[in-house]
């Protein structure tokens, strides 16, 4: 929103009347325009061709939670983009991962992130994580003129919940519906594979190293059969975006640390391409 000073130099009165600590409702109340779901899209014939983002995975340990992402970026049946970045801080102690529409999940992010910073500043405090969800649902429940046009958006929101003392999984549809998940979730087109490979390998008692790497195994499982996914490219050094979350706050992984973790699978898999066998019992 662009602040017109006027003569004075003042700022508009928008900006100096008290209201709600919701930068969403400011937005709406004040340049409803500015809002991704408000916009009007010229009409068009068939679906439109956007960049599109896949696949996140987020695995719980006692301590935390790992949210991760491969750097593929789709549209149709083309490679747009080899280094896209899906995973990002919302604030201190969450992180969110976009999968859907490349750009409007970009923008609904930072978007997101301006929202937790201003209800902090205007109330001095921050969100619950229970409250920091629910606000991301709301979002995403704005954008469903664009979701029936085929540009949806639906993250992955993680953080670690200093209330309860742990990390939490919060998946989501694209009407906004929210759900807590237990243990591990996947969005995005091979978030199926995905899931089939959390589902194997993750265990409650995981450290912090062995969630990550069970992350990057199940991203690889998804590469593995969905090519709108990228798995680790040696070749390029380009590796999944790692990120953690504990009581100490947010953190990324160093390429060096993705790129241990990614190199140990990739030996693992030369021996085994269908990656670690689970017990039958």
């Amino acid at each position: 929103m662009e602040a017109k000073f006027g003569s004075t130099g003042r700022l508009p009165a928008a900006f100096l009347t008290p209201g709600s600590s919701s930068f969403m409702d400011f937005l709406s109340e004040h340049a409803p325009e500015q809002l991704p779901g408000r916009r009007q899209l010229p009409p068009v014939q068939g679906a439109i061709e956007a960049p599109h983002g896949t696949t996140i995975v987020a695995a719980g340990f006692p301590g935390g939670v790992v949210l991760a992402g491969d750097r593929r970026a789709t549209m149709g049946n083309m490679i747009a983009q080899r280094d896209i970045e899906k995973v990002f801080p919302a604030d201190e102690y969450s992180a969110v991962g976009i999968a859907g529409t490349a750009g409007l999940a970009v923008e609904m992010v930072k978007l997101f992130q301006l929202e937790l910073e201003h209800f902090e500043k205007v109330e001095g405090a921050q969100l619950s994580l229970e409250g920091k969800a629910n606000r991301l649902s709301t979002m995403i429940r704005s954008n469903l003129g664009m979701a029936m046009q085929g540009l949806a958006v639906v993250p992955l929101f993680v953080g670690y919940d200093v209330d309860r003392e742990k990390g939490r999984i919060f998946s989501y549809d694209v009407t906004g519906g929210r759900s807590e998940e237990l243990g591990f979730a996947a969005v995005g087109s091979g978030s199926v594979f995905a899931r089939g490979a959390l589902k194997k390998l993750y265990r409650e008692e995981l450290t912090e190293q062995q969630a990550a790497t069970v992350t990057v195994q199940a991203l690889y499982d998804a590469a593995d059969d969905d090519s709108a996914t990228g798995g680790p490219d040696i070749a390029r050094r380009i590796y999944p975006v790692v990120t953690v979350i504990t009581e100490e706050g947010f953190k990324r992984l160093t390429e060096a640390e993705v790129s241990e973790i990614a190199r140990a699978i990739h030996e693992g898999r030369l021996q085994h391409p269908n990656g670690p066998q689970a017990p039958v019992l």
